[in-house]
């Protein structure tokens, strides 16, 4: 048997409590197993382990459940590499304009905007499912920066 890489779409559920609204992540994961029925088994396995609680900053309690796998797509069965296509879709007959629609600025690329998680305008479209702890932590960093501490000491 050959070990091969998948890839597994992960849905995972997030509430906070008091919260009629959901917030659904769908995690794309790198699997590497001997078949698919074993890379299967591993997407849940990680899956579970993403399963999580906590309090946000209101002291609501957060809930991360996992859903199950969405997709789960063979995509290789060599040593991954530089430039290696994962995956890819296609459309048959689509209009030039809608093609270019698909092409946004290199300023409008996911790995070019600040994340999502520091951008309020995104944080007020559902609820707040930050931790209390990390966002506690990254406060502290910032202050101790302003006062122009070394955080590591």
């Amino acid at each position: 048997m050959k070990t091969e890489w998948y890839l597994a779409e992960l849905v995972m559920k997030i509430t906070v409590t008091d919260d009629p609204r959901n917030v659904v992540h769908q995690n794309l994961v790198l699997i590497r197993a001997d078949s698919a029925d074993q890379a299967y088994e591993k997407a849940i396995q990680v899956g579970k382990k993403e399963e999580i609680s906590y309090d946000n900053p209101a002291g609501k309690a957060v809930h991360f459940h996992f859903e199950g796998v969405s997709d789960l797509v063979d995509i290789i069965e060599e040593d991954l590499e530089d430039g290696v296509e994962l995956d890819f879709h296609y459309t048959v007959a689509m209009p030039d304009e809608k093609i270019r629609a698909l092409v946004p600025p290199r300023d409008r690329l996911r790995a070019f905007l600040p994340p999502r998680w520091t951008r309020p305008e995104l944080l007020a479209e559902g609820p707040d499912y930050t931790s209390g702890e990390v966002m506690a932590m990254v406060a502290q960093m910032m202050k101790v920066e302003r006062e122009g501490k070394d955080p590591s000491k």
